[in-house]
């Protein structure tokens, strides 16, 4: 990048300003390069002698100077100039600008990437919804930024691994399969009044439809006999967890063990076969889908509740075994074995990130709903609990999104079974319009998503937008062929000096700024970056698309524009890709 090549001159210059005793060997002040806000003041701006003016006890502007006059040549550079109270402006050449034209057409679809350059390996966990039901728009979102994220931090040359953690496990499992059995018995005739608390919805039939054409009344019982002996449930003012809960044991004692796991089996072979075919089609793609089951059944959640056990962060309380979090961080003490000797979820988050490290990742990254902000503080805890350092675990937050159509909030409710699904909304307005509305805002602000721009066909929608950018270029080379021209790149390589028109140096300058952009995408956590990158190269694209031809009859000129605009269509199929959208030659 041209960036890290300026970067690279400030530390040269450093060097020789140690060297001179123009400031103290001691100083350690790391070069901090910013794009300027107009090609006025040159494409890049650094702060540096304002930084060193304190340690060096020199005015801002003297050393600014002295840093321009240790600066080492380079091609790149054009020429700089002090500018306020201290910054160093630099001014790049013509040909910096078109060597980045060279470098999008030579590397392609690696433009702007970096290949592997850490060993360590990154698990970046999203979605992770609980197999109890469709995804809905709200699990949208968080599956469009961890995807998105992920693209962006192997972009940067992160080792990344994507992963999905199945809740398969604890009592949510217990409640859905049970919703399954209670609609199961509905089929067969029996009437068991529904549990306020249960799982609604359609997809609850579907599952306990399959159930009874394989196994036709096996595990039917008369209403008598399953309501026999049980409290009053909520709607007859009894309490509701109870009935639930007394549903459970009695579905238990009458189907045994084989029944449960026929519909436990159903529901989450059903659930999240259909997560698995959504986020696919989704274009979610994971390497791993780790089992919370497994986790158990390995033994790893009593292998780190021992080590909390042997690092004195456990103490016995009203029968429950209490880890000391608030020691460490938290804002409570957490239960991790409740008195009935079974083990809390909290106690699975925490093996399941010892287990994590144990697999040999550095970073665990973890992509949560807002509305999980607490378990920052506990995680970290935990971390410090099993004597790791908590900088290896990163949560980041996704806020809600919320639907609009015709300027109307959608109204939905995961409860009462009535909510869109991802698979309705990508059906409405498209994969594409998905992906690319999702990451839009960053991730920790609210996103209002506009259906009905989304489906729009217009310059307004922001996807469409970008993707009719590269349309239009795959229309020149179209018309290319019918006028019976050819492109010829080694042509357009050559004469590349004569792209002097302002749209064709601000469009150079956007090509520019697309490996920052991944850079910066990926050190921030935010994608959103790529999108709006993206939108602002389309700009730059339709604004000398209108203003110029490029099929003129100079040949030296016209393959210099067609270099031009192949590039900028490698670059806008590159971030399009990152952001798991297509690239359409034609709209």
């Amino acid at each position: 990048m041209l960036k890290n090549h300026i970067e690279e001159l400030l530390i040269q210059s450093l060097i020789h300003l140690k060297r001179d005793g123009i400031i103290p060997d001691t100083v350690d002040v790391q070069p901090q390069l910013e794009r300027t806000r107009s090609v006025d003041h040159g494409e890049y701006a650094t702060n540096l002698a304002m930084a060193l003016a304190k340690p060096a006890g020199k005015p801002p502007r003297e050393l600014a100077q002295a840093i321009i006059d240790r600066l080492p040549r380079s091609r790149q550079v054009e020429r700089t100039e002090i500018a306020g109270p201290g910054f160093v402006n630099f001014f790049l050449n013509h040909c910096a600008l078109t060597g980045v034209v060279k470098d999008a057409l030579r590397h392609g679809d690696a433009f702007g990437t970096q290949p592997v350059h850490s060993e360590e390996r990154v698990t970046v966990e999203y979605v992770s919804a609980n197999p109890t039901g469709p995804l809905h728009v709200g699990h949208g979102r968080g599956a469009a930024y961890g995807a998105s994220l992920s693209n962006v931090l192997q972009a940067a040359g992160k080792n990344v691994q994507r992963e999905y953690y199945v809740n398969d496990n604890g009592r949510q499992m217990d409640i859905l399969a049970l919703s399954v059995w209670i609609r199961y018995l509905e089929l067969c005739g029996e009437q068991v009044r529904f549990p306020d608390n249960g799982y609604q919805g359609e997809y609850i039939y579907d599952i306990a439809r399959v159930v009874r054409s394989e196994d036709g009344d096996k595990w039917r019982f008369s209403s008598h006999d399953v309501l026999d002996g049980l409290p009053l449930d909520g709607e007859a003012g009894g309490d509701s967890e109870a009935y639930i809960d007394a549903l459970i044991a009695k579905a238990s004692e009458l189907m045994g063990h084989e029944g449960y796991l026929v519909f436990f089996g159903a529901s989450i072979d059903a659930i999240l076969g259909d997560i698995k075919d959504d986020l696919r089609e989704f274009g979610v793609e994971f390497d791993t889908w780790f089992s919370e089951a497994q986790l158990e059944e390995s033994g790893a959640i009593e292998h780190a509740i021992e080590r909390l056990r042997a690092n004195g962060h456990l103490y016995e309380k009203d029968g429950a075994t209490w880890f000391r979090a608030s020691e460490l961080g938290d804002e409570k003490d957490r239960v991790v074995v409740r008195e009935n000797g079974k083990t809390t979820y909290f106690a699975s988050d925490i093996a399941y990130f010892m287990n994590k490290l144990e697999r040999g990742f550095g970073k665990a990254m973890y992509i949560f709903g807002a509305d999980h902000h607490g378990y920052i503080a506990r995680l970290k805890a935990a971390a410090l609990g099993l004597g790791e350092d908590p900088e290896k675990l990163e949560i980041l937050l996704v806020q809600f999104a919320v639907l609009f159509r015709d300027g109307k909030k959608v109204q939905m409710s995961t409860r009462s079974g009535k909510f869109i699904t991802l698979r309705e909304l990508r059906e409405e307005v498209g994969t594409d319009a998905a992906r690319f509305f999702y990451v839009m805002r960053s991730h920790d602000q609210h996103l209002d998503f506009d259906l009905d721009l989304a489906k729009s066909r217009t310059n307004e929608n922001p996807v469409y937008y970008v993707q009719y950018a590269h349309a239009r270029i795959c229309s020149v080379f179209r018309q290319l062929e019918q006028n019976d021209m050819r492109h010829n790149a080694a042509i357009g390589e050559a004469a590349l000096d004569q792209l002097t028109e302002p749209r064709e140096l601000a469009l150079m300058r956007a090509i520019n700024r697309y490996p920052e952009t991944i850079e910066a995408a990926a050190r921030l956590r935010s994608p959103h970056l790529v999108a709006h990158f993206l939108g602002d190269l389309a700009t730059e694209f339709h604004g000398y698309y209108n203003a110029h031809q490029f099929l003129v009859d100079d040949e030296n000129l016209r393959n210099a524009r067609l270099n031009l605009v192949e590039a900028t269509r490698i670059v806008l199929v590159n971030g399009l890709e990152l952001l798991g959208c297509s690239a359409p030659e034609e709209m």
